[in-house]
């Protein structure tokens, strides 16, 4: 089993806590058939069910979470699964990957009483944003680049998502690809100095628009336990470190992102108003940081927000559709003692 860490840890919570860290691949996943979509980030496995890891023993999600926490996102073609096997897979890759026991699957804000899918479950769909939804709506508003898009999940909350499943079930002809874009190698791709100023940073990410949402769709915002005891309540803010650790790996990643992070704490408003958008022009200006994924019919993908950015790109007419589950790891913390992606492989 993996060990915990021992140095001092810099942000995060007693209560939400990684239970282990730093994950040791034992190859149970050889048997299938995939490749690595780009020397940075994502991979790509040709003949994985999620339906038949449901069967798989522990050490195969242990597996899998390492493989997707280092490579960023996987992704399965052609899935046969139910929403309800998503959420039953999801329990399961987060609890093996060392989640603290008192995470589990996260509930949004703006799920409504009662949804069909279950609390659980996001319905990503091109015709609720066209009805002006959600954070692609948001930033619509202040922007007409593509790139302000670039988010990683509910980093809002106290507690956080570590991964998060969408499967695709309904596509325009051409078009609505998702892009990655790799953490880790934004990290390493700071200066020393900058690094070591970073580190000892925090800043404050916040989804108050979700009230406003809230308020304009006539449903009021969920603010009972959203999937941690830490989540609950209507202030939709959180301080997380800029640079955090991913336990699973043990690499440092970037934390900031365009659609939540709204203050570098610690400085000055106008040094903030500088940084921010430098870090968040490292994540959209370098390609080679990135992957885009075309979508299939039934294709799904499973990543780890702790370590990338995600995008959609809406280029369709059409509808566009699918189902997401994202679950919680920890609060975030800064382990000292871990390093960069490129130090920790030798490169």
């Amino acid at each position: 089993m993996p060990s915990a860490v021992e140095s001092p840890l810099i942000g995060g919570n007693d209560v939400a806590r990684p239970r282990a860290t730093r994950l040791k691949y034992s190859g149970t996943l050889e048997k299938y058939t995939y490749s690595d979509v780009t020397p940075v980030i994502g991979r790509q496995f040709e003949d994985l069910q999620v339906r038949e890891l449901l069967k798989a023993d522990d050490q195969v999600y242990r597996d899998l979470a390492l493989t997707i926490s280092q490579r960023g996102v996987v992704f399965l073609r052609d899935q046969d699964v139910t929403p309800g096997e998503m959420k039953d897979f999801m329990l399961r890759l987060t609890e093996q990957s060392g989640c603290p026991e008192s995470s589990g699957l996260h509930v949004h804000p703006l799920t409504e009483e009662g949804s069909e899918l279950g609390d659980q479950i996001s319905v990503i769909s091109s015709e609720k944003q066209k009805k002006g939804g959600g954070l692609t709506h948001q930033l619509s508003d202040v922007s007409r680049l593509a790139s302000a898009g670039w988010h990683s999940d509910i980093t809002f909350e106290p507690v956080p998502s570590d991964y998060a499943m969408l499967k695709i079930h309904t596509l325009p002809a051409t078009g609505g690809d998702t892009l990655w874009a790799s953490g880790y190698e934004i990290y390493d791709r700071l200066s020393k100095p900058m690094q070591v100023f970073l580190e000892g940073l925090t800043a404050t990410h916040d989804a108050k628009f979700f009230l406003d949402e809230a308020s304009r769709l006539g449903n009021p915002i969920r603010e009972g336990k959203r999937g941690s005891p830490l989540n609950q309540g209507s202030s939709l803010d959180a301080v997380h470190p800029i640079i955090r650790t991913n336990p699973v790996t043990g690499w440092k990643s970037v934390y900031v992102n365009k659609g939540f992070t709204k203050r570098i704490n610690g400085i000055t408003k106008d040094e903030s108003d500088v940084l921010l958008p430098y870090l968040f022009s490292l994540v959209t200006q370098n390609h080679d940081a990135q992957v885009r994924f075309k979508w299939r019919k039934n294709d799904l993908a499973i990543w780890d927000n702790r370590s990338t950015w995600h995008c959609a790109t809406y280029d369709y007419p059409e509808a566009r559709a699918g189902d997401r589950v994202c679950s919680l790891g920890e609060a975030p913390y800064l382990d000292p003692s871990s390093t960069g992606r490129r130090e920790a492989l030798g490169l």
